[in-house]
Order: C-alpha cells, then structure tokens, then sequence
C-alpha cells in the first residue's frame, strides 16, 4: 500500500504520517529529508522553490514510492502542493491520497512554534498561493486530534 499525506507545512504531515506507518507497519518517509542541499539553503533563506528546484527532489521521491511498492509499500508525507507535482508522485493507479486542511491561523501558530526547522513560518504564504486543491483522496480538517485525525484515515484507507 503506497499512502501519501500531503498539505502545506505546519499542518501535521509529518504527525499523521508517521502514526500511519506505524499502525500499518509500514516504512515512513518525509519528503522534507529528500530535498538536496540547494533547496534546504534557499527555503533556510525564506526564498520559496520554484519548479525547476522541485523537479529532481519529486523525481527522487516517485523513485522511493516504486521501490517501496515492491517492497510492500510505504507512508510518505509530502506538501505535493500542486496537481503537477502529484501527479509525479502518483506512480501507481493504488496511492491512497490524504490532504490535510486547516486555517491559515492555526497553521501560522504551529509553525511558530517549531524548533530547528529549516521551512520558515515566513512562507506559509507562499504555500497557500501554491496550493491546488485536489479533487480526490481523503481531505481531512487539522482542527481533530492527532487521534482522531489518525482514525479517521486508517477508516479511509479501510474501504
């Protein structure tokens, strides 16, 4: 089973995500640690990825999703922001998509409270403006629990 947990930063990706591949038994990726150090420097100076930045760091992440698949899947939690990238990462008719949703405010506190974390509240923004909303997969609010967040996707993933 190949899962992806996508959102704007801030919103518990990385939370949900790993929670999942724990109750599954399922390796747990962050997309975050696939980025190259090019794109870790430019997001630590707040200036946002374009997509020729995100192009090889998508392209590395579909090539973890393949081989995980042949392994038995995997969790990976990803902003995947817009439909071209997703459609990238959706190297297999089978993904099961999860987007994360909330206020602009609540994410803006979460992300302020973040400690060692190269995306920069800063850009949150930037995120938002980016963000095409897909049509598909589970849209879940983050104003839940992480429990219940959690519940409510191992019952998606159920069907």
């Amino acid at each position: 089973m190949l899962i992806i947990v996508t959102g704007v930063s801030g919103t518990g990706k990385t939370t949900l995500g790993s929670a999942l591949a724990a109750h599954l038994s399922l390796p747990f990726y962050d997309a975050d640690d696939f980025h190259p150090a090019e794109n870790i420097a430019k997001m630590s100076q707040g200036i946002p990825l374009n997509d020729n930045d995100r192009k090889p760091w998508l392209e590395a992440l579909a090539s973890k999703l393949t081989e995980s698949k042949a392994g038995g899947g995997c969790v990976l939690a990803c902003s995947a922001l817009k439909e071209s990238y997703r459609k990238i990462l959706g190297v297999d008719s089978s993904v099961k998509w999860i987007h994360l949703k909330g206020d602009r405010d609540l994410i803006w506190a979460r992300m302020l409270a973040r400690k060692n974390h190269y995306m920069k509240a800063e850009m949150l923004d930037s995120q938002f403006a980016t963000w095409e909303e897909p049509a598909y997969g589970l849209k879940l609010s983050i104003d839940q629990t992480p429990k219940e967040l959690l519940q409510e996707a191992l019952s998606y993933l159920d069907k």
